[in-house]
């Protein structure tokens, strides 16, 4: 299907002027590398925090240290019943893992580790019940969907106490949210930077090319036309700032990949570093794009008026 012809126009000296201003940019090569590499750093920092603070949550999902319950069983409760109990309760598709430690476990270990193994021998028979340690999985390690977890628990007729031990998760998610807010806090005044960076390239532009404008506006070129190639100039830096950003970024996760790699090793684990994926590589180059626009709009509404044919 062929475009009309006023459309077909409109897109050609778009694509043209796009084009224009890219090789501009080539043109002055030094220059051009200077200001996206400046952009680029200060994309490439609420970037590779964002990024570190994804790898963390899923570090704190992984770590033993997550939302745990004790579920201590009545003393009536029979070793029989007790392993069915457990083969239950891992079957239930909220728990991850589930560990029992029988009554003779309980009291060997707070005999090792309380000191008192004495005062234990002169009793008649082992006060400590059965307890089942469960390990929530990733979906319901949150503390709302744990607390939920261990309502349902102490409703079943066998259980006589369930625990949860939420600490550890609150504190890990209120350290998570103060990074959170601190990142989001920096990406605006960094966004708020690169405004300022290329809407100075750009009004540096519009000087460099004054006489160029008088001389287009006497023979009566709008300001719309004028404003076009700055625009598109503001665009390429900003998405090739965005570029750098991201490749800023992947050059320091491959720095602290090996590190990482062995360190997990050493505890047994799988974890690796997360990339940015297609998705946030995306949003990051049309985050770069829209603010070079912006700026590069700004610079040119602010001083383009300014110039007019003597």
């Amino acid at each position: 299907m062929r475009l009309p012809q006023p459309v077909h126009n409109y897109f050609v000296r778009h694509i043209q002027v796009a084009l224009n201003s890219l090789g501009r940019l080539y043109r002055s090569p030094v220059a051009s590398m200077m200001t996206i590499a400046v952009i680029g750093i200060a994309l490439a920092l609420p970037s590779g925090l964002y990024l570190l603070t994804g790898n963390l949550q899923k570090l704190g999902s992984q770590w033993d240290g997550g939302a745990s319950l004790s579920v201590f069983l009545h003393k009536s409760v029979s070793p029989v019943q007790t392993r069915q109990l457990k083969q239950t309760l891992a079957q239930w598709p909220e728990i991850d893992s589930v560990q029992l430690i029988t009554p003779e476990q309980a009291l060997a270990e707070f005999r090792e580790l309380s000191g008192f193994g004495q005062a234990l021998d002169l009793l008649d028979d082992n006060p400590l019940p059965a307890v089942l340690a469960i390990k929530p999985n990733a979906e319901h390690a949150s503390a709302l969907a744990a607390q939920t977890l261990t309502e349902k628990l102490r409703t079943l007729p066998e259980v006589e106490l369930a625990q949860l031990d939420l600490q550890w998760v609150k504190r890990f998610n209120a350290i998570m949210e103060i990074i959170q807010r601190t990142i989001r806090v920096m990406a605006v005044l960094l966004g708020l930077a690169v405004l300022l960076i290329i809407g100075n390239t750009i009004r540096l532009e519009i000087q460099n090319r004054r006489e160029e404008i008088e001389i287009t506006k006497l023979i009566g070129a709008t300001n719309g036309f004028i404003r076009r190639p700055f625009l598109y100039a503001g665009l390429w830096y900003g998405a090739f700032g965005a570029l750098a950003g991201a490749l800023l970024v992947e050059l320091a996760l491959l720095q602290l990949l090996g590190p990482v790699q062995q360190l997990a090793g050493l505890y047994q684990s799988d974890f690796s570093l997360d990339i940015l994926t297609f998705g946030e590589l995306f949003y990051l180059l049309a985050t770069g794009a829209l603010l070079g626009l912006t700026g590069a709009w700004i610079a040119v509404g602010r001083h383009l008026s300014a110039i007019e044919p003597g």
